[in-house]
């Protein structure tokens, strides 16, 4: 069961500006990219439905969370069906990402009252996502679609639309700057800043840092703005 309401996910996506996105089969990698975010100062994280047994490592992922890493917010992402989207609720997911916008996720999650992110690209796909109970639309993939250009024509004529760009955004301040002057409610990112060593080793000490360098040039963005 969530332990976090729709409404709260949505704030906390607001207050921290960034979501880490990641997947791995190994569970201590897992946990140690997500510690190395919270470190940061992210209180928000989407674990991606990627590979085999997925559900397994996030249970057993979600109930370490839970334990040791106070106020970190727990989500699933890659979720393109209703039945799968039940299975990592039961499993204790927050909140529900998808790539695409299928009403029968809307319905699971609504009827849990979990915060669902349905991915989008047009404005008519944002409307109706709106219409089935999306606090904040993901579009992806954001780069492709337009970037920030394409965030400040959608938010013209609907400036209430909750926007999550995923896909194309880095943990650097131009980057970023872009973003967020375009009128997003907060940003994903996964692999440029779920950095590694090399090919087999994650960079622990510069994912928190990079995690810490976002939130503070977003925090700067809102003071400004």
């Amino acid at each position: 069961m969530a332990q976090y309401t729709r409404i709260e996910v949505a704030q906390v996506m607001k207050e921290t500006g960034i979501v880490p996105l990641f997947y791995h089969s190994d569970i201590e990698i897992v946990k140690n990219v997500i510690k190395s975010c919270y470190d940061g100062g992210a209180r928000v994280f989407e674990f991606t439905n990627r590979g085999d047994h997925a559900q397994d490592i996030f249970s057993e992922v979600c109930k370490w969370v839970t334990k040791n890493l106070p106020g970190m917010i727990l989500g699933i992402g890659s979720i393109v069906d209703p039945g799968t989207a039940s299975l990592f609720i039961q499993n204790g997911a927050n909140f529900i990402v998808s790539p695409i916008l299928n009403p029968e996720i809307a319905k699971v999650c609504n009827r849990r009252k979990i915060a669902w992110l349905p991915g989008c690209a047009t404005l008519s796909e944002i409307n109706y996502a709106e219409e089935l109970g999306a606090e904040i639309v993901k579009i992806f993939p954001a780069s492709q679609v337009g970037g920030p250009n394409y965030v400040k024509s959608i938010k013209a004529p609907c400036p209430w639309s909750s926007i999550m760009p995923s896909g194309g955004v880095s943990p650097d301040e131009k980057n970023l700057s872009d973003w967020f002057n375009a009128g997003v409610h907060c940003v994903g990112m996964g692999s440029k800043l779920i950095v590694k060593k090399n090919e087999i080793e994650f960079d622990y000490k510069t994912i928190t840092e990079l995690t810490k360098k976002s939130i503070d040039i977003v925090n700067t963005l809102k003071e400004e703005n």
